[in-house]
């Protein structure tokens, strides 16, 4: 796939960029040779080739799933300006 510079000009328009002729030029150099490097990489041949989650071999340590906060709930509800069946209850600002 190859860009134009009028494509490159009508991308940056649709994204709001001003952009000047060499602007332009220097961008369309830049997003073709990107498009070369995707096509080359997609001619590779991967059909025998597991897909991976990373790069290299590695694990994720994961701790123990347990509760290690004490239950404060009584506490924040005790300072709070207003509260009704352990619900906060604040002012209506829609009505």
């Amino acid at each position: 796939m190859s860009l134009s510079q009028d494509d490159v000009k009508r991308i940056a328009r649709l994204a709001r960029i001003e952009i000047d002729d060499a602007q332009a030029q220097a961008t369309q150099t830049q997003l073709n040779t990107i498009f070369d490097l995707i096509a080359a990489m997609q001619a590779v041949d991967t059909s025998g080739i597991e897909p991976m989650a990373h790069a290299q071999e590695v694990s994720q340590r994961l701790r123990e799933d347990r509760v290690t906060e004490t239950d404060r709930h009584a506490a924040f509800q005790a300072i709070a300006p207003a509260v009704e069946n352990g619900l906060y209850l604040v002012p209506r600002v829609i009505e």
